[in-house]
């Protein structure tokens, strides 16, 4: 992912979410250095991609993360809602497994909204536990907080997820 790529991808992550990331937290992530990852898909003849993109594929997904001393924690990852439920969630999720094993992370972290049923139920499927919660954590509407359940993934014990 690339400044050019933030509209785009802003446009996803504000169709996906009831609280998107902002553009700024996009570009901020960017500049400040972390892997960011797009997953894009051909159109196929007669299909009109959306957001649009110079090159006709389209945005079906991203995920940023943050590496750290032997672990790396995932800050976002989003499908576009035109290819959720079609396992390229999943598909990310191993991807990062992998390259952060590569970087020689021994442990995958992440939050999730305590509502997100289905976000949680794929962390486990991959082999995310439930390690804790942060009180408050996401906004939920004005003047109330959403709790965010912390998961981990050891990498150290699994080649994948």
């Amino acid at each position: 992912m690339s400044e050019a790529d933030l509209d785009a991808v802003h446009a996803v992550e504000t169709s996906a979410y009831g609280h998107p990331w902002t553009r700024k937290h996009l570009r901020d992530s960017l500049q400040a250095g972390y892997p960011a990852v797009m997953l894009l898909g051909e159109a196929l003849p007669g299909e009109h991609p959306h957001p649009p993109r110079a090159d006709g594929r389209w945005l079906m997904g991203y995920f940023v993360a943050m590496h750290g001393v032997e672990e790396v924690h995932l800050l976002n990852i989003t499908v576009s809602p035109v290819h959720q439920r079609q396992g390229w969630a999943r598909f990310m999720l191993q991807a990062l497994a992998l390259w952060s094993r590569g970087q020689g992370a021994h442990t995958l972290w992440l939050e999730v909204r305590e509502s997100n049923a289905p976000a949680r139920r794929l962390y486990e499927r991959c082999g995310f536990q439930a390690v804790g919660v942060r009180r408050g954590y996401y906004p939920l509407t004005t003047l109330q907080r959403e709790d965010a359940i912390v998961m981990s993934l050891r990498l150290d014990e699994r080649a994948a997820t």
